[in-house]
């Protein structure tokens, strides 16, 4: 008689609402599961495919109550070009170096990420962040993940990208920088970075998690192109006229870890 091996059924959650942190007046709501496990991996991949991203070791969807405004976004990196802007920024950002680091918080990067979180975010929960939580959000990780390094001439840390290695592409997690360093626009150079590492790597996709056309801090994200969009159920390249539906809810049902 065969007997099949006993796995992990795979539990998803929907979180009480909240504010939305990207439009005023919207709530929020997310479906949420853990990733842990040796097929951690595995189900972070087919998430990510269907429009989920990650947090420490949960990976979650917003299912907004009659909002559909977080769209999710990844660039076809073999097919990139970049635009006039985006090559102005290649030749400013030229004396940068990139380096791919382990996923271990560095009292250097705690700094960079403190400068950034009072410049940019100062009412935000983030900019109350202690180390010992920043350590969390780069350490506690259950999936191939790196922290990517951009250092000038004389080795000073001017930006950082948590990143995720997907089998398909790389996964922009959080990406922080030098707030005196503006006029370089490391944000997206941290992406043009990605975008070239992916293309070495022969991988397809570069995922910058959720893009908010109603958003004007989130529009930089469908400046890189060609991208896709989840559309229905399925990635659609992003057209410029179009106005993309969002993701289809995931229902929060068990479903096999296989």
């Amino acid at each position: 008689m065969l007997h099949r091996p006993n796995r992990r059924p795979q539990f998803f959650y929907t979180t009480a609402p909240l504010p939305c942190p990207y439009l005023a007046g919207r709530t929020e709501r997310k479906i949420v599961t853990e990733l842990t496990g040796p097929d951690a991996e595995a189900l972070h991949d087919r998430l990510s495919r269907a429009g989920f991203r990650r947090s420490h070791n949960i990976a979650y969807s917003p299912v907004c109550p009659g909002c559909n405004a977080c769209v999710p976004i990844r660039i076809l990196a073999p097919e990139f070009e970049p635009n006039r802007t985006q090559r102005k920024l290649q030749k400013l950002n030229a004396d940068l170096a990139g380096f791919e680091m382990p996923a271990r918080a560095t009292a250097e990067q705690f700094a960079l990420f403190q400068r950034y979180q009072q410049a940019r975010h100062g009412d935000g929960d983030m900019a109350a962040m202690g180390f010992y939580d920043y350590r969390a959000m780069v350490e506690d990780t259950p999936i191939t993940t790196g922290m990517i390094e951009l250092r000038d001439a004389q080795d000073r840390l001017v930006g950082a990208c948590l990143t995720d290695w997907l089998s398909d592409g790389l996964s922009a997690v959080y990406s922080f920088y030098d707030p005196a360093e503006a006029r370089r626009s490391l944000g997206s150079y941290a992406i043009l970075w990605l975008i070239a590492r992916a293309r070495t790597l022969g991988l397809p996709f570069v995922y910058l998690g959720y893009w908010v056309p109603e958003s004007q801090k989130m529009s930089y994200k469908s400046r890189f192109r060609p991208s896709e969009v989840l559309s229905g159920g399925v990635w659609r390249v992003m057209e410029d006229a179009a106005e993309p539906e969002a993701a289809p809810v995931v229902p929060a049902v068990r479903e096999s870890a296989s």
